[in-house]
């Protein structure tokens, strides 16, 4: 494992093209145990490229992914999901027509294994009530447990989403783009939670909100057309020209 263990995630020159169009330009990622780290990008960067590389759901054309040391270049994706990289996704990926207990629940039966066992006594999903309950109130739903999910608000919404991606056990926590589409009271009451649950976790974020970047972030990447721009703390990229030509003038 490369520097004593201090990168738990590191490409090497991944590279991603499609049909002679480079998505993913040799890009160098080292993401750091324990830290809150950001891709961020214009449209068609490549940022949720790089996330579908990652979580294999595409196959890299060239380079190198290691997770804790392990090649996991081509390594399936429920493989990798039982290493610890587990992903949230861009659309709330919950169950509408459940309660948001029965949600939690879902997700720990698949950390168990038992997922498919839906014939069994309701008093198996019972057991796995206090472990939902207790990760409800990790995300500030507790109050909501019994609630259809259809009825929440959608940062509530993103909440439990968080909670079920928790149910999974991440060593590494990929977010793709977990504050869009939400006003100002939503962002900041997901930006509090992924602050809360990055405790002694890794997370790797696609994020367009700069507010929320400078907020959380240890480490930003910059990408433009598929190529890492620059990477650093909040201060150094935001300060860079070249982001501010590529990403935050468009942004403003």
């Amino acid at each position: 494992m490369s520097s004593n263990g201090q990168y738990i995630l590191e490409t090497q020159d991944l590279t991603k093209e499609f049909k002679g169009f480079t998505a993913v330009d040799t890009v160098n990622l080292k993401v750091k145990r324990h830290q809150i780290h950001a891709l961020i990008g214009p449209n068609g960067a490549g940022k949720t490229t790089v996330f579908n590389l990652l979580t294999k759901f595409l196959t890299p054309t060239r380079g190198k992914i290691t997770f804790n040391g392990e090649d996991i270049t081509y390594a399936h994706s429920a493989e990798i999901a039982r290493k610890g990289v587990i992903r949230s996704f861009q659309i709330s990926a919950v169950f509408p027509h459940m309660t948001a207990r029965e949600n939690v629940r879902v997700a720990l039966q698949q950390k168990l294994g038992t997922s498919f066992h839906f014939w069994r006594s309701v008093k198996t999903l019972d057991a796995l009530n206090e472990r939902a309950e207790e990760l409800l109130k990790m995300v500030g739903l507790e109050r909501f447990a019994n609630d259809e999910v259809a009825d929440m608000s959608y940062g509530r919404k993103r909440a439990l989403e968080i909670a079920t991606t928790l149910a999974m056990e991440p060593e590494l926590m990929l977010l793709d783009e977990p504050t869009q589409g939400m006003g100002r009271e939503d962002v900041d009451l997901v930006t509090d939670l992924i602050r809360k649950v990055s405790e002694n976790r890794t997370i790797l974020m696609v994020e367009h909100n700069l507010g929320v970047v400078s907020k959380l972030c240890d480490t930003i990447t910059v990408l433009q057309r598929g190529a890492v721009l620059t990477e650093g703390d909040y201060a150094t990229v935001s300060s860079d020209p070249r982001v501010k030509e590529a990403y935050m003038g468009k942004a403003a």
